[in-house]
């Protein structure tokens, strides 16, 4: 979307672009359970080549979209050693790093974290405050919500955990 505004006598125009993205990762025993960089206690955690952060993974796909780069597969595959057990905050700040190359900035995020259990609200502010270090963004700037599957497929039977992100960034 192109929108033109007139900045002191002359006209800027800013670039809007939006990403979108998601991810899901099974529960295992013998797991910690992090999602959004904050280690939740939970008798399970989540599977995967990294530490399975089903948020902030959405995220990064999200920033990628939105940038028009590879997503997050492509740029961390799982066959690359270099990423098993990584910490995804750390993949977040190397996504950063590469949409601000691009000349965008992030404007906000919002996101979903959908799982039965454990209960994620205690933890969102935690979340946000982490994100938002790592990104150079305000609190008020990300929006993460807790949702359930109300007992409904895999997530609902307390077997995954999944999560969305949205993310709108702009270029000057």
């Amino acid at each position: 979307m192109l929108i033109l505004i007139y900045i002191g006598g002359f006209m800027n125009k800013l670039n809007f672009r939006i990403g979108i993205g998601y991810d899901l990762h099974r529960l295992e025993d013998n797991r910690d359970l992090i999602i959004g960089g904050i280690k939740i206690p939970y008798e399970k955690g989540l599977l995967g080549h990294s530490d399975a952060d089903v948020l902030t993974h959405a995220i990064i796909d999200a920033l990628l979209g939105a940038a028009a780069l590879p997503d997050i597969g492509t740029i961390f595959p799982d066959t690359d050693e270099r990423f098993k057990n990584a910490d995804s905050i750390e993949l977040l700040k190397q996504v950063s790093s590469m949409v601000k190359e691009k000349g965008y900035l992030i404007n906000n995020i919002d996101s979903n974290i959908i799982a039965q259990a454990p209960k994620m609200m205690p933890y969102i502010p935690l979340m946000k405050e982490k994100l938002a270090s790592v990104l150079e963004l305000n609190t008020e700037d990300i929006s993460i919500k807790a949702k359930t599957k109300e007992h409904l497929d895999a997530v609902g039977e307390k077997k995954a955990i999944e999560a969305q992100a949205v993310v709108l960034v702009y270029k000057i």
